[in-house]
């Protein structure tokens, strides 16, 4: 051959790409592809239990590094099985390339076993997907490469097994990789808007997401600027709760604290890279929105100012044309509110808890918050994991936080934890994972003890789907469905060869959980939770509350908050006193 196959040309290239892996399963039309990556160092096949799970590994590993990460499905069903976590990664940003492999071209279109359509398939959740033939390679490549790097999400090469085995069309050329997207700076006409709206408004509250990633320090200047508490939506959390002076919690079906109130009562909303789907839980008036992407600009609300760029450089333009408040009675006022609301509920997680049977979850998840590495990556299932997760973990600017936020998969937290670990071995990765979650994708125990992965389970096993139980509620239905039969999930992870301690006594939660988490390798920390143990956001409606009470009585705990009262009562102290 002049030239290397498809699949061995694939490979180096990804190789040379700077990816160090790729997650699947092996099978058929995906052999050349495999075969090529035993034949090639400085990359490896990492073998998982369901495809699923390796696209939501992939994505994980993506967010951790920032850089480019793969996943490979065989035809049909393999492929298929990809779609939930591309998905999570198309939505969470994460620029992961997957490989699906395709029948033999000859049989396409003929509804040969197996057949599928995945050029088709992934057009949803994906930036580029498009089936390739030698004549196309490497060109193919280098533009889904690209693509997914610098639109920061999914690209689909669909390969047929004979085209991964024949010889690529053309040679390997070095090609550079540009890494990602580049700042966007605002134009001076936007800026000058956004700096006359936040003169005229006398009141001033921003609120924050993704998007105020390496932005802390202009946020914080721009807060002070305008005496503005901050609020920040689930995504923003990571990046913008820590050494935040004017924090005043979070807003959403998940919020805490005084956050809602500021959004609400402040004379101008101001979004700072976030695109916090509940309109509901937003003002609709009085509103202006940075972010980088002009899509979404106004996708939730009406604006009175939009401006496209980054928050960083958009913060850094606007600052010099800013009149400073002097009137810090809104400030002071929203961060009396937010540190009294926490002081109202911080007896859910401190009253007796080593006492209380089931162990309450809160308990559980402010143990783990003071107990994990300053630097541990925590993944963390849908449903009310999230909960515990947004109210519990203490952000610090070297945490960090990756879960379905956006997409909202269950099963997403171990696979998460897989790539997370893989990517660095030696930083402690922690997945916060319900029993309903983890049941269904509970093969992946079997990844993480093949690979010998030091991943820490701390598993909430309430028996239990509880945020749905909670959304019933919330309509009026009585709950159905939602509970089932307990399992010791302890005793399954000893049968694969994993660590396991479960705890049922409240008194041994803090004990346990540091046992667990210093032991090597992997461990599964099983805490039997209370099922009644739900979270009502910081602002419901009238017909919520008559669905609560429609609904079969049960415990709504209004949610602890654990440290994050610690920071509302020292916020107190940057009021001035008289």
């Amino acid at each position: 051959m002049a030239n290397p196959t498809v699949a061995e040309q694939l490979i180096r290239m990804l190789r040379d790409a700077g990816v160090e892996r790729v997650y699947g399963v092996v099978g058929d039309s995906l052999n050349p592809v495999v075969d090529a990556i035993r034949r090639t160092d400085g990359i490896e096949w990492v073998h998982v239990h369901n495809e699923e799970a390796g696209a939501f590994a992939a994505a994980a590993e993506a967010q951790v590094t920032g850089r480019l990460a793969v996943c490979a499905g065989s035809c049909g069903p393999g492929n298929t099985h990809l779609l939930q976590g591309l998905y999570d990664a198309q939505r969470s940003g994460a620029p992961v390339l997957a490989i699906a492999s395709h029948i033999q071209t000859a049989e396409i279109g003929t509804g040969f076993f197996q057949e599928t359509h995945p050029e088709r398939t992934f057009q949803d959740c994906s930036e580029w997907c498009e089936v390739v033939t030698p004549a196309q390679m490497p060109r193919a490549l280098r533009v889904a490469i690209q693509t997914a790097l610098g639109r920061r999400g999914v690209s689909v090469l669909v390969l047929p097994g004979d085209v991964a085995g024949a010889e690529s069309g053309n040679p390997t050329v070095p090609s550079v990789v540009a890494p990602g997207p580049s700042r966007v700076v605002p134009p001076p006409d936007q800026v000058r808007a956004l700096a006359d709206a936040l003169n005229a408004a006398r009141t001033v509250t921003l609120f924050c997401g993704a998007g105020t990633r390496d932005a802390h320090a202009e946020v914080m200047q721009l807060a002070e600027a305008v005496l503005a508490p901050v609020a920040h939506a689930l995504g923003g959390k990571e990046w913008i709760q820590h050494d935040n002076p004017y924090d005043v919690g979070m807003s959403g079906l998940l919020g805490y604290g005084a956050a809602h109130k500021a959004t609400h009562e402040a004379d101008l909303l101001l979004m700072l890279g976030t695109d916090f789907p509940y309109a509901n839980f937003l003002p609709q008036r009085r509103t202006a929105q940075v972010d980088a992407d002009p899509v979404r600009l106004g996708r939730r609300t009406p604006l009175e100012v939009a401006v496209v760029g980054d928050v960083g450089e958009t913060i850094r333009a606007v600052l010099p044309l800013l009149e400073r408040k002097t009137d810090r009675r809104f400030l002071d006022g929203m961060l009396r509110e937010h540190a009294e609301s926490l002081e109202k509920v911080v007896g859910a997680y401190t009253r007796q808890v080593e006492t209380m049977r089931p162990i309450h979850p809160e308990w559980v998840a402010a143990q783990l918050d003071d107990l994990a590495a300053d630097d541990a990556v925590f993944t963390v299932d849908t449903g009310m994991c999230n909960v515990w997760a947004a109210r519990y973990l203490t952000p610090n600017g070297r945490r960090r936080v990756i879960g379905s936020f956006r997409h909202g998969s269950m099963a997403n937290a171990l696979p998460h934890a897989i790539g997370a670990q893989l990517a660095d071995r030696s930083r402690q990765v922690v997945s916060m994972s319900g029993d309903g979650g983890l049941a269904m994708l509970m093969g992946e125990l079997l990844t993480v003890r093949l690979h010998r992965l030091p991943v820490k389970i701390v598993l909430f096993n309430n028996a239990s789907l509880g945020m749905v139980k909670l959304e019933m509620m919330v309509d009026g239905i009585v709950e159905f469905g939602t509970d089932h039969e307990a399992t010791d999930f302890s005793a399954i992870a000893r049968g694969v060869g994993i660590d396991a301690i479960r705890v049922e006594d409240p008194a041994l939660v803090r004990e346990s959980l540091a046992d667990g988490l210093s032991r090597p390798g992997p461990v599964l920390m099983e805490f039997v939770t209370d099922a009644n143990a739900l979270s009502i956001p910081p602002a419901i409606t009238a017909e919520q509350i008559k669905g609560f009470a429609l609904s079969a009585s049960k415990t709504i705990l209004g949610g602890g908050v654990g440290k994050m009262v610690d920071l509302a009562r020292a916020n107190l102290r940057n009021i001035p006193r008289p």
